[in-house]
C-alpha cells in the first residue's frame, strides 16, 4: 500500500527535526556537450537531452535550457501543490501548469548590457480540478508559493560559483 503525501510530509518533518534525515542535501547534475548545441544531462539514473531549436542552428533533439528552467518550475509547483494540499485535506484531482517566459535576445547576444541575458518576466497559469472552494485554493497557493524550492531559487539571490578546471 502506498503511503500518502501528507505522511511523507510529516515523516520528513519529523526526521529533519530529530536529526535522522540527511540534511542538507546536495543535488548533482552533470552535463556533457555532444557537439553543436546538444547536451546530455545526467542526474541520478536519468539522462535528458538539451538542444536548441532548428531556428537557432540546433538539431531540436530536446528542450532548450530556458525551457528546462520553466519545466523545473512547473514540475516543482505540481509536486508542492500535491504535497501541501493533501496535508491540509484538500483533494486535487488534476493539476496542470503552463508557464511563459519572456526573453529579450539582445541581452543574450550582447547587444545591450542593460537587458538581462535570461528571462525578463515569467508568468503562468495553474489549472486545478478540486472540490475545494476558491478561498481554500488561494490559501493553499500561498503555502505552495512560500515552500516551492524552484520558485524560491528563482525569486531570491542564490550564490552560484562556477570553477573553470
Amino acid at each position: 500500500m502506498t503511503k500518502s503525501y501528507s505522511d511523507l510530509l510529516e515523516t520528513t518533518r519529523r526526521n529533519l527535526s530529530d536529526g535522522s534525515a540527511t540534511n542538507p542535501l546536495t543535488v548533482v547534475v552533470k552535463s556533457e556537450n555532444q557537439g553543436g548545441f546538444e547536451s546530455k544531462i545526467f542526474a541520478r539514473d536519468h539522462i535528458l537531452t538539451a538542444d536548441q531549436p532548428f531556428g537557432f542552428r540546433g538539431t531540436n533533439l530536446g528542450f532548450k535550457p530556458s525551457e528546462l528552467l520553466l519545466a523545473a518550475l512547473a514540475a516543482c509547483q505540481e509536486v508542492t501543490w500535491r504535497l501541501y494540499a493533501e496535508s491540509l485535506g484538500i483533494e486535487i484531482k488534476d493539476i496542470a501548469i503552463e508557464l511563459r517566459g519572456i526573453q529579450d535576445l539582445r541581452g543574450f547576444m550582447g547587444l545591450d548590457e542593460n537587458i538581462p541575458s535570461g528571462f525578463i518576466e515569467v508568468e503562468g497559469d495553474v489549472k486545478i480540478t478540486s472540490s475545494a472552494c476558491a478561498s481554500e485554493l488561494l490559501e493553499l497557493q500561498k503555502l505552495v508559493d512560500k515552500h516551492c524550492p524552484v520558485l524560491d531559487d528563482l525569486t531570491r539571490i542564490v550564490p552560484v560559483k562556477l570553477t573553470l578546471k
